[in-house]
Formats: C-alpha cells, sequence, structure tokens
C-alpha cells in the first residue's frame, strides 16, 4: 500500500502554488503534470488511505480502446500507465444484454481494475513527481486563496483545483449548476459469472443500466438507475433483486453516486477549477469516468501551470478541453438523451429495439460516436 507524504499538523509551511481537493484519479494527475511541470502542489483529500472506499465498477477501456474513443486527447500512453498489478481482468468482449436475455455482441477491449491499487499508483506516480499529500483531513470552506480544513488549520495558494467527485466543497459553495446525479450499488461476488463484460438494460434499471464485469476470481456486479424513472422504488430494491440473480460469496458492498448530465458550462470561476466528477467529466451514455476524469486533470495542470509561468488566462483549460473531449462529449450527451427515452419504453418495446438493424447504431451511442449522419 502507498504511504502518502503526510504533513504533520504542527508543520508550519501553509502557502502552496496550488492546492487540490480530492486525490482520486482527476486530483492526482493534476497534481502528477503540475509537478512534473516545477509547480509547488498539495493534494488534500479525506480519505485516508487514498482509492478507499471502492465506489464504481471499476472498467476502464484499454489504452488502445481510449485512442479510438477519444481520437484528439494526444499522448495517451503517457498519461494511462497502469500497472499490471491494478488489472484484475483483461477483456476483449462487451455483450449489451436486454430484458428478454438476448445479447448483442462487440469486440471491446476492457480492463477491470483493482481500484484501489490503481488509485495507490496514481498517487505514487504524483508523489514521485514532487507532489504532497495531505491525507485524512477534510476541506470545511473554500474562499478566494483560503482553504479551511475542519481541524481550523488555514492553507493558501495562487490557484485551487476541486476534484473532490459530485460533492466536492468548491462546487458546492461557488457553483450553482445541477447535474442529474445517478446513484448506484454494487458488490464483488466471489466466482465466475461471465467471459465478457455485460451491460443488462431495461426495468431491471430504469434510466440506467446493471453491469457483471468479470475480475480475477470475483466479478464486479450493480447497476445504477435514474429516480425519477424509478416509480418511487428504491435503488436497494432494484439492486437485491439483480445481484440476487448470481451465485457466491459478496466480499464487498459499496454504493456512490455519477454525475449523468456531462460536463457543466463553466469549469473555471477566478482562481477556482473543477475537473473529474465535480466538473462532470463522465460519459452520460457509458459512465466512464475514470480515464475522462484523468485526462481533464493532464488538461486542468497544463493551463495552471502556463497561468502559474506565462501569465495566461486559466480560461485557456476549458478551450483545451473542448478541443480535445468536445465532441465526444456532444456525441454522448445526445446517446443518454435519446437513451433516456427509449428506456421509459415497456421492456417488450426495449427487447425489440435491440436487434440486427439497430446493432451499429446502439454500439455508436455507447461509444460516444455520432448516431446520424445529420449531428
Amino acid at each position: 500500500m502507498v504511504e502518502s507524504k503526510e504533513l504533520a499538523p504542527s508543520q508550519p509551511r501553509s502557502d502552496w502554488d496550488v492546492i487540490v481537493i480530492g486525490g482520486g484519479p482527476a486530483g492526482s494527475t493534476t497534481a502528477r503534470y503540475l509537478a512534473q511541470a516545477a509547480v509547488d502542489v498539495l493534494v488534500i483529500d479525506g480519505r485516508d488511505p487514498i482509492g478507499t472506499p471502492l465506489q464504481c465498477g471499476e472498467l476502464v477501456p484499454s489504452n488502445a480502446e481510449m485512442k479510438r474513443l477519444c481520437p484528439d486527447v494526444p499522448e495517451m500512453d503517457d498519461l494511462f500507465r497502469t500497472p499490471a498489478s491494478a488489472i484484475a481482468q483483461r477483456l476483449q468482449e462487451m455483450h449489451l444484454v436486454t430484458p428478454s436475455g438476448k445479447r448483442l455482441k462487440f469486440p471491446f477491449e476492457g480492463n477491470v481494475l483493482d481500484r484501489v491499487a490503481h488509485d495507490e499508483a496514481l498517487v505514487q506516480r504524483a508523489e514521485q513527481a514532487g507532489a504532497n499529500y495531505l491525507i485524512g483531513q477534510r476541506v470545511e470552506t473554500v474562499e478566494g486563496e483560503q482553504v479551511r480544513l475542519r481541524d481550523g488549520r488555514i492553507f493558501t495558494a495562487r490557484v485551487i483545483v476541486g476534484a473532490g467527485g459530485h460533492n466536492d466543497p468548491i462546487r458546492r459553495q461557488h457553483w450553482n449548476e445541477e447535474s442529474t446525479n445517478i446513484p448506484v450499488k454494487f458488490v464483488l461476488m466471489d466466482g465466475v459469472h461471465s467471459e465478457a463484460l455485460e451491460l443488462h438494460f431495461g426495468g431491471l434499471a430504469p434510466g440506467g443500466y446493471a453491469w457483471v464485469f468479470p475480475k480475477d476470481g470475483c466479478s464486479n456486479i450493480g447497476l445504477g438507475i435514474q429516480r425519477s424513472f424509478a416509480k418511487d422504488r428504491s435503488l436497494n430494491l432494484f439492486a437485491d433483486d439483480f445481484i440476487s440473480r448470481y451465485e457466491g460469496k459478496v466480499s464487498y458492498s459499496g454504493a456512490g453516486s455519477l454525475p449523468m448530465s456531462g460536463t457543466i458550462s463553466s469549469f473555471v470561476k477566478d482562481n477556482h477549477l473543477l475537473v473529474g466528477d465535480a466538473a462532470g467529466m463522465v460519459l452520460p451514455s457509458n459512465g466512464a469516468g475514470i480515464t475522462i476524469a484523468m485526462i481533464g486533470g493532464r488538461i486542468a495542470a497544463q493551463a495552471i501551470a502556463s497561468h502559474l509561468q506565462n501569465g495566461t488566462p486559466l480560461a485557456d483549460y476549458e478551450a483545451e478541453w473542448q478541443r480535445q473531449m468536445g465532441a465526444v462529449m456532444t456525441n454522448s450527451k445526445r446517446a443518454f438523451r435519446l437513451g433516456s427515452i427509449i428506456f421509459r419504453l415497456p421492456d417488450r418495446l426495449i427487447d425489440l429495439a435491440f436487434n440486427r438493424l439497430t446493432k451499429s447504431f446502439l454500439w455508436r451511442g455507447v461509444t460516444c460516436r455520432r448516431m446520424f449522419w445529420l449531428f
């Protein structure tokens, strides 16, 4: 396990070039690239260790798949350096499964992670570049250049980055834009439950999908729903119904929330920036957030370093995000909106909608490409 360099409470240093709130994929990637640019950066995270508790399905595309999904993002092999020890399973196929069990099969290179090991590796890489970490400490407020912790300590920085997820303190305090948050619940279950990555659609997960992602000797099984589609039925009931289809000892139960309405309108306010889930950097049509957050983290770091060293505007972050990821995010938002209409249909009609004629169309939506020639 990575031992982050935690600053002692009595340590006098409190002033930094940049403070990053949150040490997940977005925050640690931001810190890594800032440190590589010789920017003095402190990451503050309330978790100890970073990476726990697990809150997601743990799937990321391979680097080759990411290059196909996001063709305008440069140097992906430098950005995504997932160690073999953090990959629990490599798979070559994804199945979209209808309510009746019909399967549409697609080639897809996916890695199911050991998410805790993955996030620890990101912390280690940032530390090796020169980033500093303060862990097990919660941020209370952020005002101007000041970050106040719950224990009363105050840290200052010229730029402050919110990378604390959908409930990030900077997002809560300084942005009033709403996002559609989809609650998710999942388990790690011992046993072999599939030979491919599975996404299940229909009334079993209204407005979202259920998943089965094989790992080494177990599976990550869960689902997410849109509450407005659920007819007052709870997430727990949907999750229990789906998970009970499979047999095996449950070694872990987790829950979380994903922002699924796409990126917010602006990532920058004065000297504050948002990145990752805090900025809505999750692809709505498939729920991909880990790699997308890392793309955003690198772009944010490069914009901040240029701002501090050359005086360029922090808004360059938004412009570069749009250049690299704008088309992908737009396509994903459109697919999500269309899917939200389709998935209101009864299961028998969803079954009919998933067929050989629509197979390519559906896959283009899942992989964030244009679904119609007009768009």
